[in-house]
């Protein structure tokens, strides 16, 4: 198997709305987002699927040594094989990879966020940083779409925030921030043992109605000059955003179930937006 069918089994083999989006690219972008992708997929397994955290730890630390050593011109794993040939083209920089294993290392070192402000921190590493990469490799040409790429991200990662809640609490983690527990009157055990009340819609709903604003605060970043560009980041948040509106529709039953889209809808949205500019 070569570094460009493994990255496209992994992209593939996700299921993510983002594998929607990247149809659309020319081929060089479509290889370039698809390898960067892959590259996520691989740092974030190591910490969904390692259940032993020094093992992760040590996992993380070789994709340290291994971003390095491919910026140096000598990479190894078929990822970053498949990837660094469009570093350079694409102004890929290794802190932004390194950025995203920050995010995941978190992820080993802590499963509570105090405040939003904090929870905001990491959601910079893990989705921030990507969308910033991702905007690059779509065409980007002015500086302010990384602005929206940042805010974006954040949107992204909220959204699947409150769609995993439930998953999330049976691997021991609550992202919501403790602080907006407290506010709502949510205890944590009653989110691990699943106990679905009006309190805990009245905390989603909020969290919902955050995740909304920031779409809205994205998009009146995004410059004229480069919208069409990045129109395979609009796909995404066509995807997130009616996923986060089917959610709501679903009075937030996430503790139970993982509310998602079909594959058919889910390229329907992306072709709405290519064929006809519409989120």
């Amino acid at each position: 198997m070569t570094p460009d069918q493994y990255v496209q089994e992994k992209a593939a083999a996700s299921g993510s709305s983002f594998y929607y989006a990247f149809l659309f690219l020319p081929a060089p972008r479509r290889a370039a987002i698809t390898a960067f992708y892959a590259f996520c997929r691989e740092v974030d397994d190591v910490v969904d699927e390692v259940t032993d955290p020094g093992i992760a730890a040590t996992k993380l630390a070789w994709w340290r040594q291994e971003v390095a050593q491919s910026f140096a011109g000598q990479p190894q794993h078929p990822v970053m094989r498949a990837l660094m040939p469009w570093a350079r083209e694409y102004g890929l920089e290794p802190s932004q990879l390194l950025a995203v294993i920050e995010g995941c290392q978190m992820d080993l070192e802590q499963s509570r966020f105090l405040d939003f402000p904090a929870l905001e921190r990491y959601c910079h590493l893990v989705a921030g940083v990507v969308g910033e990469a991702a905007a690059r490799i779509f065409g980007q040409t002015e500086p302010q779409t990384t602005d929206y790429a940042h805010k974006l991200g954040l949107a992204f990662q909220l959204t699947n925030i409150i769609r995993d809640v439930g998953e999330d609490a049976m691997r021991g983690r609550i992202y919501l921030p403790i602080s907006e527990l407290q506010q709502f009157e949510v205890k944590a055990h009653e989110i691990t043992k699943r106990q679905h009340s009006e309190r805990f819609v009245a905390l989603m709903r909020f969290q919902a109605e955050r995740a909304h604003r920031l779409y809205d605060e994205a998009f009146a970043l995004l410059p004229p000059a480069d919208r069409r560009a990045q129109k395979p980041g609009l796909m995404m948040a066509s995807i997130y955003r009616t996923l986060l509106r089917e959610i709501e529709a679903e009075d937030f039953k996430v503790l139970h179930q993982r509310i998602s889209l079909t594959p058919l809808r889910k390229f329907w949205l992306a072709w709405k937006v290519q064929a006809l500019g519409r989120l």
